[in-house]
C-alpha cells in the first residue's frame, strides 16, 4: 500500500483523520498508510520525542562522562555508521559541496558543537526539567532571529507571545518568585542552556536561509563530520579519553537516535514545512522531557514548573498563530520526500 495519498482533497483541519493499518499475518508484517501531509508532520513530532529523551540523556551523561568526550563520541559513532552510505555520495558531489563548506562548518558549529556541548555542560548544574523548558524557547528565538536573517517582520501577537513566554521562563527559573533575579544569580546551567537555545535557533533559521543543493543525508553527514573535527581538540583535553561502561548506552542513544535520526528528520521537516512550522512542535518537548525526568530521574515537578511551563508554551504558541494556512506549500513539497 502506498505511504502517501493524493493531496488534492487534503483537509488542513484533519491532519491525522485517515490512518489505515494493513496487517499481513502470514508474513507477520504491518504496513501503515498515512495521508501525505500527516506523514510530513510526523517528522518534527518524532524528532521532538527523541529530543525529549535526549534531555534525560544529557543529565545522566553529566554524572558518567565529561561533556567534551560525550559530544565527541556521539558524533564519532554517527559518522562511523553513516560513512559507508554517505561517503560515496560526498565524493561524487564534492564539486557542489566544496563551495558550501564554510556554511556547512558554521551550521555544524552552531547546531552540533555549541548547542550540544553546552547542553552537556548545563547538565552539571541544572535539572533535566529546566533544560527542557528553556529549550522550548527556541521557536520564539527563531522568530526574532528571522527578522535580520530572513527579513521577516514580527507581528504584534509575536511580541505579546514573546513577553508571555519570557515571563513564564522567569517564573520557572525564579521558582515562583518574580523578584528572584533582583537578589539572586541564575544557576550556571540555566544560563548555559539559554545560550545553547540561541545557538540552535540560529541554526534553524540559517538552515532555511542557506538552502543548498544537497540531499538531507549529505547535509547531516557533512555537518557531523565537520563537527567531529571541531570536537577532537576538546576530546583530547578530557581527563578520561575512553568512556566508562555505564556511558555506552547514553552514547548509543545520542549517536544513533539524536545524531542520525533526529537531525535528518528535522532538516527534512524544515525543508518541507519551514523553520517556524517545524519549531512549533518543540512545544511538546518540555512535556515529554519533564514526564521522563519525573519517572526516570526522580525529579520532582513543582507548581512553578507547571505554571511557568504553561506560560512559556502558551507564549510560543501565540507567537506562531500566523502558521495557519500553509497547506498549499506542504502539498507542493510533499513529493520531494
Amino acid at each position: 500500500m502506498p505511504i502517501f495519498s493524493n493531496l488534492s482533497s487534503y483537509d488542513s483541519q484533519c491532519l491525522f483523520k485517515d490512518i489505515y493499518f494493513y496487517i499481513d499475518l502470514s508474513n507477520l508484517s504491518v504496513s501503515i498508510t498515512l495521508p501525505g501531509a500527516a506523514m510530513v508532520y510526523l517528522l518534527p513530532l518524532f524528532t521532538v520525542f527523541i529530543w525529549g529523551g535526549n534531555a534525560i540523556v544529557n543529565k545522566m551523561a553529566a554524572e558518567t562522562i565529561e561533556p567534551s568526550a560525550m559530544s565527541f563520541y556521539r558524533w564519532l559513532l554517527a559518522i562511523v555508521i553513516l560513512t559507508p552510505f554517505c561517503l560515496p555520495k560526498v565524493i561524487k558531489r564534492w564539486q557542489i559541496i566544496r563551495p558550501n563548506l564554510a556554511k556547512l562548518a558554521f551550521l555544524a558549529m552552531l547546531g552540533m558543537v555549541l548547542n550540544q556541548s553546552l547542553s552537556y555542560y548545563a547538565g552539571l548544574t541544572t535539572t533535566a526539567s529546566n533544560m527542557a523548558l528553556i529549550t522550548s524557547l527556541v521557536p520564539l528565538i527563531a522568530i526574532f532571529l528571522s527578522v535580520p536573517l530572513l527579513g521577516k517582520p514580527i507581528s504584534p501577537i509575536s511580541i505579546v507571545g514573546g513577553v508571555l513566554a519570557l515571563s513564564g521562563l522567569v517564573f520557572m527559573l525564579g521558582k515562583g518568585d518574580a523578584t528572584f533575579f533582583l537578589h539572586q544569580e541564575v544557576t550556571p546551567g540555566d544560563g548555559i542552556m539559554v545560550i545553547a537555545s540561541v545557538c540552535y535557533a540560529a541554526y534553524c533559521v540559517l538552515l532555511k536561509r542557506w538552502k543548498m543543493p544537497l540531499s538531507n543525508w549529505t547535509m547531516v553527514y557533512m555537518q557531523g563530520a565537520l563537527a567531529l573535527i571541531m570536537l577532537t581538540p576538546l576530546w583530547l583535553s578530557s581527563e578520561q579519553l575512553l568512556p566508562a561502561k555505564q556511558a555506552l548506552p547514553l552514547i548509543a542513544y545520542a549517536g544513533l537516535a539524536a545524531s542520525i535520526a533526529a537531525p535528518w528528520m528535522w532538516v527534512k521537516a524544515i525543508d518541507l514545512i519551514g523553520a517556524d512550522s517545524s519549531a512549533m512542535f518543540m512545544n511538546l518537548m518540555p512535556v515529554v522531557a519533564i514526564t521522563l525526568a519525573a519517572s526516570l530521574l526522580g525529579e520532582t515537578v513543582r507548581d512553578y514548573h507547571v505554571i511557568g511551563g504553561l506560560l512559556t508554551v502558551t507564549g510560543v504558541l501565540l507567537s506562531q498563530l500566523k502558521l495557519r494556512g500553509r497547506t498549499s506549500k506542504i502539498s507542493h513539497n510533499i513529493e520531494q520526500i
